[in-house]
This record gives C-alpha cells, sequence and structure tokens, in this order.
C-alpha cells in the first residue's frame, strides 16, 4: 500500500488509499485506515465503493475476497448479496455493512471517515 495522506474537506478526512490503477474492476482489495480494516471495490462502470471488511454474517469473515456483479458483492462464505452502493444486506438475509465515501482526485484514490 502506498504511504497514507489525509485531505481534509468540508469536516470529512479523506485518506488517500492508492492509485485507481491499483484496484482492477470487479475484484477486491484490503486497505487498512485509522486501524480500519476497509475492503475497496472498482465497479465494471469505473465507480469506486469502500465497505468495513467484514462479513455481516454473525460468524464474519472477509468481504474483499467475494465477487462483484454490478453494484452487487457476494459474500464469499455465506453467498450473501450486498448492495455495495448503500451496504445492504439483500433479503432473504439482513443486515448492514458500513460503506465509507470514496473520491477520486486526479488517478489517486481517497477513503472518507
Amino acid at each position: 500500500m502506498h504511504e497514507q495522506a489525509a485531505v481534509e474537506e468540508q469536516n470529512a478526512v479523506y485518506i488517500r488509499v492508492g492509485h485507481s490503477e491499483d484496484f482492477p474492476p470487479r475484484l477486491g482489495k484490503t486497505v487498512f485506515v485509522d486501524k480500519k480494516e476497509i475492503a475497496v471495490f472498482r465497479l465494471t462502470d469505473g465507480r469506486f465503493c469502500a465497505i468495513d471488511n467484514r462479513s455481516p454474517n454473525r460468524k464474519g469473515g472477509p468481504l474483499s475476497e467475494g465477487m462483484v456483479s454490478g453494484h452487487t458483492l457476494y459474500d464469499p462464505l455465506y453467498d450473501w448479496k450486498i448492495n455495495l452502493l448503500d451496504g445492504q444486506v439483500m433479503a432473504p438475509d439482513t443486515g448492514q455493512v458500513k460503506i465509507y465515501p470514496v473520491k477520486i482526485e486526479g488517478s489517486d484514490v481517497l477513503i472518507g471517515l
């Protein structure tokens, strides 16, 4: 991972987690920000999504290893479907994953805390 640089903007702090080229489409990548483990995904339409890298299933597990289709993440251990845009687990399962705002500055990917 590249050196993290904080950028403050309107009461939010954004942390640089890498270059856009570091994130292949449809694959997750784990980054560590302020002791938090975050899964970052680049969607096929070019958008980036960032969520906690822990399954909402009571047994947990990493989400960064899941498969992405559109804006849906398939939990690699439990096959739960998670909406990467709002963190909601889709029926028939229930739960939610914390999401983080992502912005791109030039080729830098920044996650908001």
